[in-house]
């Protein structure tokens, strides 16, 4: 079922944002100040309104309180987006998300209500320091504080079973889905009972810091 977005700053953030969740089959609105970004996003979003989003008459106009959420991405203006969050809040938006700059402007931006506050360029620089460190880094996930996504190809654990492993009780850490050497796909849910192979590629879901220290 598809669900509403707006996103309030089309700029590089905002636009590649409202693209993605478009492919992905949701309804987006767009909103920026510039009538240029505004024509190249009505191209691919559901709706672009070139509008002052600093202007609460202009929030409430454009009906943004009934949308399931609401990103702002006013690019380095931390009047702009504090105001907007507020104003959004105000006009009794269900779910406001915002981009900050700092971690001053996330603090302003959670006391005046923003439900969430995304750095895109330090999680970004974040995702590839861990890429290029750890060998089978798949992904940060906003599960906890530096929960990750890990591959795991087996080597030593050869001929032992997730059971034998017990990864859960001593790291934390839930295997999620397995690769058998020698196939394709993957299988989820695998059973804690068959031995593991050498060369077969366990999915892991976990913490950070325990699974730095699982070599397979």
């Amino acid at each position: 079922m598809a669900r509403e977005f707006a996103i309030i700053g089309l700029g590089k953030f905002g636009s590649v944002l409202g693209r993605c969740l478009r492919e992905k089959g949701q309804t987006v609105i767009g909103i920026d100040t510039d009538p240029d970004k505004v024509r190249l996003a009505a191209e691919y979003l559901s709706h672009a309104y070139v509008a002052e989003a600093t202007d609460k008459t202009a929030l409430m106009q454009l009906g943004l309180a009934d949308c399931d959420e609401v990103i702002v991405s006013t690019g380095h203006s931390m009047e702009a987006s504090i105001l907007i969050t507020l104003f959004l809040k105000e006009i009794g938006c269900k779910r406001v998300i915002v981009k900050a700059v700092s971690e001053d402007h996330e603090k302003i931006l959670r006391k005046v209500g923003a439900d969430a506050v995304v750095f895109p360029e330090g999680f970004a620089a974040q995702q590839l320091a861990a890429q290029l460190a750890v060998p089978g880094f798949l992904d940060y996930l906003p599960l906890g504080e530096d929960v990750v996504l890990r591959q795991i190809c087996v080597r030593e654990w050869a001929g032992k079973s997730l059971r034998d492993l017990d990864l859960t009780n001593q790291f934390g850490i839930q295997v999620v889905a397995i690769r058998k050497a020698g196939t394709e796909h993957f299988s989820f849910v695998p059973s804690p009972h068959k031995p593991l192979s050498a060369g077969d590629l366990l999915v892991c879901l976990g913490p950070a810091q325990a699974m730095d220290g699982l070599t397979g």
